[in-house]
């Protein structure tokens, strides 16, 4: 039997999990935690899994689960999380990770006083297409990388996720949190152990347009590297963004179709001609990659993922924590 995953929340999230699991032989879906014993069951039903708790702690209880995954709003990632590691329980969180960076500190330091397995669900850090871009970069195929571009909207309305500052609401955690891993994801050189470091912020700043409940809705954030790359990233919950990210270098630039799954790479040389298009691996949703990722991880008996190390989770969170402050964007766990 492949891994046996225990999925905590049932909503569009969770949905995805659960069909990406049931596509993997690798993994198997084997049990859903809500709130509500019926909403388990319903969804327990719907997508084939075995098992249906009506609370987070039954499954968390449940002996057979080899994985926790953490499906639930960000705001609600920091209790059910504690609670899995202290029962000694590997846990892979959806993205943003927790509320701030108090409660990711709190939470990582946990993990590893216990060692129990711990990842972030950043989905994008797992998937062929980093390898791909960072290669082309390392091949020195657009020279020197000097700037950096990325965008990421979606219109979604007055969500209450999006609104309430209780389910730590805006754009940032929601999708900002993209565009920053973006840039970290790519900028870099190649002296660490999977051949890339990210390269140190020398400083960041940013602006935001925000809700009457004090959520940001639309940011723009410019960061400068010490190697001397300016990266400006912007994020919105109000419109239809273009979803494109780009590496501009002294010899050529390098276009991802969307930076929140990419499916093409785009090469172009000096004065933009264009070079090629790189097709990414057919997948079955992108977050297959993750699940596999924690799997080889723990027959490898690492307490994190190669891909995505703690302390680039602990990093994002302190970034989005400086530039709310910024922002005077509030919690009510700050």
């Amino acid at each position: 039997m492949g891994m046996r995953v225990g999925i905590i929340g049932t909503g569009w999230i969770a949905e995805k999990a659960a069909i990406t699991i049931n596509g993997l032989n690798e993994c198997v879906a084997y049990a859903v935690g809500s709130r509500k014993r019926e909403t388990a069951e319903a969804f327990a039903a719907k997508w084939g899994i075995a098992k249906a708790y009506g609370s987070y702690s039954e499954l968390i209880a449940d002996p057979n689960v080899d994985l926790v995954y953490v499906g639930t709003p960000h705001s609600h990632h920091y209790d059910v999380t504690r609670e899995a590691l202290l029962a000694g329980k590997p846990c892979l969180v959806e993205k943003a990770f927790m509320a701030n960076a108090r409660q990711a500190q709190e939470i990582v330091s946990l993990a590893q006083q216990r060692g129990v397995f711990l990842a972030e669900a950043i989905w994008t850090r797992y998937q062929p297409a980093v390898g791909m871009v960072r290669s082309l970069i390392a091949e020195g195929r657009i020279g020197e990388p000097r700037l950096v571009t990325a965008t990421l909207g979606y219109s979604m309305g007055d969500k209450p996720r999006i609104m309430r500052p209780d389910l730590c609401g805006g754009a940032l955690l929601d999708l900002g949190v993209y565009a920053l891993n973006f840039v970290r994801m790519f900028c870099g050189n190649g002296v660490g152990e999977d051949g890339f470091v990210s390269t140190d912020i020398e400083s960041i700043d940013g602006h935001c347009v925000k809700s009457a409940t004090g959520m940001d809705l639309t940011n723009a954030i410019t960061i400068i590297l010490k190697d001397g790359v300016l990266a400006n990233v912007q994020s919105s919950a109000q419109c239809v963004g273009d979803n494109i990210g780009v590496i501009a270098g002294t010899g050529g630039n390098i276009i991802i179709d969307n930076i929140n799954n990419p499916q093409t790479i785009t090469v172009n040389g000096s004065d933009r001609t264009y070079i090629e298009t790189i097709r990414v691996p057919q997948q079955i949703t992108g977050y297959e990659y993750q699940f596999l990722a924690c799997r080889q991880a723990l027959i490898d008996g690492l307490t994190e993922p190669r891909e995505m190390p703690l302390k680039e989770t602990l990093y994002i969170m302190q970034l989005m924590d400086d530039l709310r402050r910024k922002w005077d964007v509030r919690y009510p766990m700050d």
